[in-house]
């Protein structure tokens, strides 16, 4: 962590490769959306989410502004060289220097992908719909460096022990990858509590790709740090950024 309170990987990324993830911490929001919240869709004032994203940007000595995207749960991942402003996408890929990918989340998983040569860069917003339905998938065919050269670095998602969903959850899963089994315990009757990091860690596993790095924390359980969905239903959403730098 940064002294903003903002996550820095600790992941053996090139250093022309820039990444990090905000926390709830240094911005202009006001409750419920205290304070750094980067969303527009959310119900906070506009004039704040831009005095936030433009903070952002000043601190990061952005030269480019961020491709803020409209988030579906879906499994799009769009080129930052050629997508619009907030086009419909759950994750954004750059070759070489261009416009920062950013995801945002307040739950969900965000995954930061790079190549050991520091030339590709994607960022996914992974929930379960996103992970269950290939979003990891959509941004690694992004890449054509090989699966071995990838690096993966998972920011704050909602924890283990926090995360319940339905038995429809658990069984689509493992309809895909009966080793997903391993990444949900009983609660009750028909729920289950779900790990999110080891769901992703399996695909990414499926994949060939093992330099995975991150996956620490809980946005439910810190509200100090972190907005939460499910916490607070009316909340800002943290970003996960990365960026080649010149």
């Amino acid at each position: 962590m940064d002294t903003l309170g903002w996550l820095l990987p600790d992941w053996p990324a090139p250093p022309q490769v820039r990444a990090l993830m905000t926390t709830r911490l240094g911005g202009v929001s006001l409750p419920p959306y205290a304070s750094m919240n980067l969303a527009t869709h959310v119900g906070d004032n506009i004039d704040h989410v831009k005095q936030n994203r433009q903070r952002l940007r000043q601190i990061l000595d952005l030269s480019l502004e961020p491709l803020w995207l409209n988030q579906i749960h879906g499994t799009h991942i769009v080129d930052v060289a050629s997508a619009t402003e907030t086009c419909d996408a759950d994750g954004s890929f750059a070759r070489g220097v261009q416009r920062p990918c950013v995801v945002m989340t307040a739950d969900c998983l965000p995954l930061l992908i790079c190549d050991s040569q520091g030339t590709q860069v994607a960022a996914v917003h992974a929930g379960w719909r996103g992970l269950l339905n290939g979003a990891v998938e959509a941004a690694i065919v992004r890449f054509d460096a090989p699966v071995e050269e990838l690096l993966v670095w998972m920011g704050v998602a909602i924890g283990p022990e926090y995360f319940e969903v339905g038995d429809e959850v658990r069984e689509a899963f493992l309809l895909r990858d009966p080793n997903a089994g391993e990444a949900f315990v009983a609660t009750s009757a028909g729920k289950w509590l779900a790990n999110i990091y080891l769901l992703a860690r399996l695909r990414l596993a499926s994949l060939g790709i093992t330099a995975v790095y991150g996956a620490e924390g809980c946005s439910y359980a810190d509200e100090r740090l972190f907005f939460s969905y499910r916490r607070q239903r009316d909340c800002g959403r943290m970003a996960a950024l990365i960026w080649i730098q010149e």
